[in-house]
């Protein structure tokens, strides 16, 4: 677990200029299409980032909604 968060923290922040185009409220809808129950206010940039990483990494939506909610579980 300790690995995959390294990893997303490592590919968040090779793709931090990238999601300074998407804004914070279109993040929020894409996030939550796969983890309703995720408040996207209380994550940092960062966090919103590997979230999004997350969903664009080819997996299938359960395993996305899996991560999604772990990683936020971890963040708070």
């Amino acid at each position: 677990m300790k690995t995959l968060l390294a990893s997303l923290a490592v590919a968040a922040t090779a793709a931090i200029p990238a999601a300074a185009v998407t804004s914070h409220d279109a993040a929020q809808v894409k996030i939550e299409r796969y983890a309703p129950n995720v408040d996207v206010s209380t994550l940092s940039n960062a966090e919103i980032v590997t979230l999004l990483n997350v969903i664009n990494s080819g997996d299938s939506n359960s395993d996305v909604g899996a991560k999604i909610e772990r990683l936020v579980r971890a963040y708070q």
